[in-house]
């Protein structure tokens, strides 16, 4: 700890040159080293000692949990297991998050797609939006079972859309919809069997997904 934060340039540090020779003490019956002389021996600043009222040895968490560690083998494996329980939640917040920007990726696909096919040439802004609106809302039912209208009234206290508190499963599902949604606006089919269809699909993705969510729980 001392090796990585007390070395600045211009600035004296940690003495490592007094530290080596203290290893080969250290094995010794007699050896002693107080937090005192370790402070002023080595200018350390990972440890602070206080004298008088409201003093006592204070050291940073970094060599409070290595002290902790060697004096007790459970609080040890309990910093161990914390960890490897932060590392896995990192790694489900950062696939979250990457799911989140392919749906918004293919969401612009979906865009461009409706643009070129159902949007007439000259349109107000006003259509345009209405058209959006309408599409977005084929595949929230396919998906969701209703509108973004009908979800905002069911859920008043939250903010934005379905698709914010959407599961990974649900953000993969949504994803490929999108897809399958503008190749069919491409191909010329309707609404109504775009809605029948992405629902058939949506349904089908969703009971695969789960199932390789149970056999994944399984193992």
């Amino acid at each position: 700890m001392e090796m990585l934060n007390n070395n600045k340039p211009n600035i004296i540090g940690f003495k490592r040159v007094g530290f080596d020779p203290l290893l080969a003490q250290a094995g010794d019956n007699a050896f002693t080293m107080s937090p005192t002389r370790w402070v002023e021996e080595f200018n350390s600043i990972g440890i602070l000692c206080k004298i008088g009222r409201g003093g006592g040895t204070f050291a940073h968490r970094d060599i409070a949990f290595e002290f902790t560690s060697w004096v007790s083998a459970e609080f040890k494996l309990y910093l161990i297991t914390e960890f490897e329980r932060l590392k896995a939640k990192e790694q489900e917040l950062i696939g979250w998050s990457a799911k989140r920007e392919l749906a918004k990726i293919n969401y612009r696909i979906h865009t461009d797609a409706i643009q070129q096919n159902l949007i007439p040439a000259t349109v107000s802004r006003a259509q345009m939006n209405i058209i959006y609106a309408s599409e977005a809302d084929v595949l929230n039912v396919a998906l969701f079972g209703m509108t973004h209208q009908q979800w905002q009234a069911a859920n008043p206290a939250l903010k934005g859309n379905q698709r914010d508190y959407a599961t990974i499963n649900q953000l993969i599902c949504i994803s490929n919809i999108e897809n399958i949604n503008a190749v069919m606006i491409n191909d010329g089919v309707p609404q109504p069997q775009r809605l029948k269809k992405l629902n058939e699909i949506a349904i089908q993705q969703m009971r695969i997904l789960s199932e390789v969510e149970k056999r994944k729980y399984l193992k």
